[in-house]
Protein backbone atom coordinates (compact mmCIF):
# COMPACT_ATOMS: atom_id res chain seq x y z
CA UNK A 1 0.00 0.00 0.00
CA UNK A 2 1.38 3.30 -0.80
CA UNK A 3 2.95 5.40 1.73
CA UNK A 4 0.50 8.61 2.33
CA UNK A 5 3.01 11.87 2.31
CA UNK A 6 3.38 13.83 5.59
CA UNK A 7 1.67 17.44 5.59
CA UNK A 8 5.26 19.08 5.55
CA UNK A 9 5.80 16.97 2.23
CA UNK A 10 2.48 17.97 0.67
CA UNK A 11 2.41 21.54 1.53
CA UNK A 12 6.24 22.25 0.06
CA UNK A 13 5.24 19.85 -3.06
CA UNK A 14 1.90 22.44 -3.02
CA UNK A 15 4.31 25.30 -2.84
CA UNK A 16 6.29 24.47 -5.73
CA UNK A 17 3.92 24.29 -8.02
CA UNK A 18 2.38 27.65 -7.16
CA UNK A 19 5.75 28.93 -7.56
CA UNK A 20 6.07 27.27 -10.90
CA UNK A 21 2.26 28.18 -11.75
CA UNK A 22 3.45 31.75 -10.61
CA UNK A 23 7.22 32.24 -12.55
CA UNK A 24 6.55 29.54 -15.90
CA UNK A 25 7.51 26.19 -15.01
CA UNK A 26 10.83 25.33 -14.79
CA UNK A 27 13.58 22.96 -16.01
CA UNK A 28 15.95 20.78 -15.28
CA UNK A 29 19.83 21.96 -15.76
CA UNK A 30 21.64 18.96 -13.69
CA UNK A 31 21.59 17.44 -11.02
CA UNK A 32 25.10 17.02 -8.82
CA UNK A 33 25.87 14.06 -6.61
CA UNK A 34 28.78 14.37 -4.21
CA UNK A 35 31.80 11.38 -4.63
CA UNK A 36 30.54 8.14 -3.15
CA UNK A 37 33.08 7.87 -0.38
CA UNK A 38 33.92 5.77 2.93
CA UNK A 39 33.83 8.91 5.38
CA UNK A 40 32.28 11.93 3.68
CA UNK A 41 32.60 15.68 5.16
CA UNK A 42 29.91 18.16 4.67
CA UNK A 43 30.93 18.90 1.11
CA UNK A 44 30.11 15.31 0.37
CA UNK A 45 26.31 14.92 2.05
CA UNK A 46 24.09 17.06 -0.16
CA UNK A 47 23.17 16.60 -3.65
CA UNK A 48 22.37 20.38 -5.91
CA UNK A 49 19.43 20.65 -8.31
CA UNK A 50 20.11 23.39 -10.82
CA UNK A 51 17.32 25.35 -12.79
CA UNK A 52 17.45 26.24 -16.06
CA UNK A 53 17.75 29.61 -15.16
CA UNK A 54 20.81 28.61 -12.83
CA UNK A 55 18.67 28.70 -9.55
CA UNK A 56 20.42 26.04 -7.41
CA UNK A 57 18.62 24.06 -4.46
CA UNK A 58 20.05 21.51 -2.08
CA UNK A 59 19.31 18.41 -0.05
CA UNK A 60 20.66 15.89 2.25
CA UNK A 61 21.70 12.17 0.30
CA UNK A 62 23.21 10.43 3.09
CA UNK A 63 19.85 9.08 4.51
CA UNK A 64 19.82 5.19 3.89
CA UNK A 65 20.91 4.10 0.64
CA UNK A 66 19.78 7.09 -1.48
CA UNK A 67 22.99 8.34 -2.67
CA UNK A 68 24.30 4.77 -4.15
CA UNK A 69 20.60 4.30 -5.75
CA UNK A 70 20.48 7.87 -7.02
CA UNK A 71 24.06 7.26 -8.80
CA UNK A 72 21.90 4.26 -10.79
CA UNK A 73 19.18 6.40 -12.21
CA UNK A 74 18.75 8.50 -14.83
CA UNK A 75 19.89 11.77 -15.75
CA UNK A 76 16.79 14.09 -15.82
CA UNK A 77 18.80 17.05 -17.81
CA UNK A 78 15.30 19.28 -19.37
CA UNK A 79 12.61 17.55 -17.44
CA UNK A 80 10.31 19.53 -16.34
CA UNK A 81 11.34 20.80 -12.21
CA UNK A 82 7.54 19.26 -11.21
CA UNK A 83 8.73 15.52 -11.99
CA UNK A 84 11.53 15.74 -9.41
CA UNK A 85 9.03 17.90 -6.92
CA UNK A 86 6.11 14.95 -7.20
CA UNK A 87 8.83 12.23 -6.05
CA UNK A 88 9.29 14.35 -2.82
CA UNK A 89 6.06 14.11 -2.21
CA UNK A 90 5.82 10.14 -3.26
CA UNK A 91 6.65 7.25 -1.17
CA UNK A 92 9.83 6.30 -2.69
CA UNK A 93 12.36 7.90 -0.04
CA UNK A 94 15.09 8.10 -2.92
CA UNK A 95 13.33 10.22 -4.88
CA UNK A 96 12.78 12.51 -1.66
CA UNK A 97 16.26 14.33 -2.16
CA UNK A 98 16.64 15.09 -5.32
CA UNK A 99 12.83 16.47 -4.97
CA UNK A 100 13.40 18.38 -1.90
CA UNK A 101 16.42 20.17 -3.87
CA UNK A 102 14.38 21.14 -6.74
CA UNK A 103 11.99 22.57 -4.30
CA UNK A 104 14.87 24.48 -2.68
CA UNK A 105 15.70 26.08 -5.99
CA UNK A 106 12.02 26.84 -6.66
CA UNK A 107 12.23 28.73 -3.99
CA UNK A 108 15.36 30.51 -4.71
CA UNK A 109 14.03 31.57 -8.11
CA UNK A 110 11.03 33.22 -6.66
CA UNK A 111 13.27 35.27 -3.68
CA UNK A 112 15.12 36.41 -6.78
CA UNK A 113 12.67 37.68 -9.16
CA UNK A 114 10.84 38.99 -5.67
CA UNK A 115 14.08 40.80 -4.35
CA UNK A 116 14.11 39.08 -0.89
CA UNK A 117 17.76 38.09 0.30
CA UNK A 118 17.79 37.16 4.61
CA UNK A 119 20.97 38.00 6.47
CA UNK A 120 23.58 36.19 6.61
CA UNK A 121 24.12 33.44 9.42
CA UNK A 122 26.00 34.98 12.49
CA UNK A 123 26.54 31.37 14.24
CA UNK A 124 25.80 27.74 13.37
CA UNK A 125 22.75 27.41 16.01
CA UNK A 126 20.71 29.09 13.76
CA UNK A 127 20.79 32.81 15.81
CA UNK A 128 19.44 30.77 18.70
CA UNK A 129 22.39 33.07 20.82
CA UNK A 130 22.93 30.50 23.58
CA UNK A 131 24.16 31.92 26.81
CA UNK A 132 24.53 30.59 30.51
CA UNK A 133 21.27 29.07 31.77
CA UNK A 134 20.73 27.87 28.72
CA UNK A 135 19.49 23.70 27.89
CA UNK A 136 19.93 22.99 24.23
CA UNK A 137 18.43 20.53 22.33
CA UNK A 138 19.11 18.75 19.55
CA UNK A 139 16.74 16.81 16.92
CA UNK A 140 19.64 15.13 15.07
CA UNK A 141 23.20 14.49 15.78
CA UNK A 142 25.78 17.25 15.21
CA UNK A 143 28.79 17.27 16.34
CA UNK A 144 30.62 20.34 16.13
CA UNK A 145 27.12 22.13 17.77
CA UNK A 146 27.67 19.61 19.81
CA UNK A 147 31.23 20.37 20.77
CA UNK A 148 30.60 24.24 20.45
CA UNK A 149 27.45 24.26 23.08
CA UNK A 150 29.95 22.46 25.57
CA UNK A 151 32.39 24.82 25.10
CA UNK A 152 30.21 27.57 26.14
CA UNK A 153 29.05 25.63 29.25
CA UNK A 154 25.58 24.42 27.42
CA UNK A 155 24.56 21.27 28.45
CA UNK A 156 22.84 18.99 25.57
CA UNK A 157 20.27 16.70 25.06
CA UNK A 158 20.29 15.42 21.69
CA UNK A 159 17.05 13.04 21.02
CA UNK A 160 18.52 10.93 17.50
CA UNK A 161 16.79 7.72 15.72
CA UNK A 162 20.32 5.25 16.01
CA UNK A 163 20.10 3.43 19.18
CA UNK A 164 24.43 3.12 18.58
CA UNK A 165 24.53 6.52 19.72
CA UNK A 166 22.81 7.10 22.30
CA UNK A 167 25.24 7.17 25.52
CA UNK A 168 25.25 10.38 28.68
CA UNK A 169 28.08 11.64 29.92
CA UNK A 170 28.39 15.35 31.91
CA UNK A 171 26.87 17.87 29.86
CA UNK A 172 25.46 15.35 27.16
CA UNK A 173 22.67 13.38 26.59
CA UNK A 174 21.36 11.28 23.66
CA UNK A 175 18.24 9.59 23.92
CA UNK A 176 15.93 7.99 21.99
CA UNK A 177 13.20 9.39 24.10
CA UNK A 178 11.82 13.17 22.58
CA UNK A 179 10.31 13.57 26.89
CA UNK A 180 13.95 14.58 27.57
CA UNK A 181 13.69 17.58 25.52
CA UNK A 182 10.88 19.10 27.70
CA UNK A 183 13.61 20.49 29.70
CA UNK A 184 15.54 22.56 26.84
CA UNK A 185 14.55 26.05 26.24
CA UNK A 186 16.07 26.57 23.34
CA UNK A 187 15.72 23.24 20.45
CA UNK A 188 17.97 23.36 17.13
CA UNK A 189 16.80 20.27 14.38
CA UNK A 190 18.50 19.34 11.37
CA UNK A 191 16.57 20.28 7.85
CA UNK A 192 16.79 16.23 7.79
CA UNK A 193 13.17 16.22 9.50
CA UNK A 194 11.56 17.29 6.08
CA UNK A 195 12.83 14.07 4.59
CA UNK A 196 12.46 11.10 7.16
CA UNK A 197 9.09 12.44 8.18
CA UNK A 198 10.00 12.97 11.75
CA UNK A 199 8.85 17.05 11.58
CA UNK A 200 6.18 16.42 13.03
CA UNK A 201 7.22 14.70 16.13
CA UNK A 202 10.01 17.10 16.14
CA UNK A 203 7.00 20.09 16.88
CA UNK A 204 5.77 18.07 19.43
CA UNK A 205 8.76 17.72 21.52
CA UNK A 206 9.94 21.31 20.64
CA UNK A 207 6.21 23.01 21.70
CA UNK A 208 7.70 24.57 25.03
CA UNK A 209 11.11 26.12 23.99
CA UNK A 210 11.37 29.63 24.02
CA UNK A 211 13.44 29.79 20.71
CA UNK A 212 13.52 27.02 17.63
CA UNK A 213 15.90 26.79 15.28
CA UNK A 214 15.50 24.43 11.93
CA UNK A 215 19.72 24.06 10.29
CA UNK A 216 21.01 22.89 7.09
CA UNK A 217 21.31 23.08 3.61
CA UNK A 218 17.86 21.08 3.18
CA UNK A 219 16.14 23.86 4.40
CA UNK A 220 16.23 26.30 1.58
CA UNK A 221 12.36 25.70 1.39
CA UNK A 222 9.17 28.27 1.45
CA UNK A 223 9.48 28.23 5.13
CA UNK A 224 6.07 29.16 5.90
CA UNK A 225 4.80 25.77 7.91
CA UNK A 226 7.99 26.07 9.47
CA UNK A 227 7.52 29.19 11.06
CA UNK A 228 3.42 28.08 11.89
CA UNK A 229 4.73 25.24 13.53
CA UNK A 230 6.56 27.14 15.95
CA UNK A 231 9.90 27.40 14.86
CA UNK A 232 11.91 30.88 15.57
CA UNK A 233 14.70 30.63 12.53
CA UNK A 234 15.77 28.78 9.98
CA UNK A 235 19.61 28.52 8.74
CA UNK A 236 20.37 27.31 5.33
CA UNK A 237 22.94 27.77 2.66
CA UNK A 238 22.21 29.83 -0.87
CA UNK A 239 24.73 29.07 -3.52
CA UNK A 240 26.09 32.24 -4.63
CA UNK A 241 28.51 31.18 -7.71
CA UNK A 242 26.78 28.14 -9.18
CA UNK A 243 29.47 27.42 -11.49
CA UNK A 244 31.95 27.22 -8.87
CA UNK A 245 29.80 25.51 -6.46
CA UNK A 246 28.82 22.66 -8.79
CA UNK A 247 32.11 21.85 -9.41
CA UNK A 248 33.42 21.76 -6.12
CA UNK A 249 30.40 19.72 -5.23
CA UNK A 250 31.42 17.22 -7.96
CA UNK A 251 34.86 17.06 -6.44
CA UNK A 252 34.07 16.68 -2.90
CA UNK A 253 36.08 20.00 -2.23
CA UNK A 254 35.11 22.61 0.55
CA UNK A 255 32.36 25.07 -0.84
CA UNK A 256 34.23 28.06 0.29
CA UNK A 257 33.14 31.57 -0.85
CA UNK A 258 30.47 29.64 -3.80
CA UNK A 259 27.98 29.56 -1.00
CA UNK A 260 27.14 31.88 1.79
CA UNK A 261 24.80 30.71 4.98
CA UNK A 262 21.46 32.85 5.87
CA UNK A 263 19.06 33.43 8.35
CA UNK A 264 15.50 33.36 7.88
CA UNK A 265 13.02 34.79 10.79
CA UNK A 266 9.44 34.64 11.11
CA UNK A 267 9.60 38.71 11.27
CA UNK A 268 12.06 39.63 8.40
CA UNK A 269 9.84 36.46 6.11
CA UNK A 270 7.45 38.04 4.25
CA UNK A 271 5.70 35.16 3.83
CA UNK A 272 5.29 32.94 0.49
CA UNK A 273 1.78 34.57 -0.49
CA UNK A 274 3.16 38.37 -0.37
CA UNK A 275 6.52 36.91 -2.71
CA UNK A 276 3.84 35.45 -5.04
CA UNK A 277 2.29 38.79 -5.59
CA UNK A 278 5.24 40.93 -5.61
CA UNK A 279 6.05 38.73 -8.83
CA UNK A 280 2.74 38.88 -9.90
CA UNK A 281 3.09 42.40 -9.73
CA UNK A 282 6.19 43.11 -11.11
CA UNK A 283 5.05 41.33 -14.64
Amino acid sequence: MPVKASPIRRWLADAAARIDAELGAARIECVVLPPLVRDPGKEGEFCAVQLDDGSVGLAFVLLGQTLEELRGRSEPKGRPAAELVRGYASDDPVARAPGLAAINALARRLYARAGFAPDDSVDSFGSLALASGDRLGMVGHFGPLIRGARALGVPVTVLELDPRLVREEPGLAVTLDARRLAGCNKIVATSSVLLNDTFEQARAAWRHADSVAIVGPSAGCPPDPLFAAGVSTVGTTWVVDPEAFLARLRAGQSWGASSRKVTLTRAGYPGLDLLLQTCNAAR
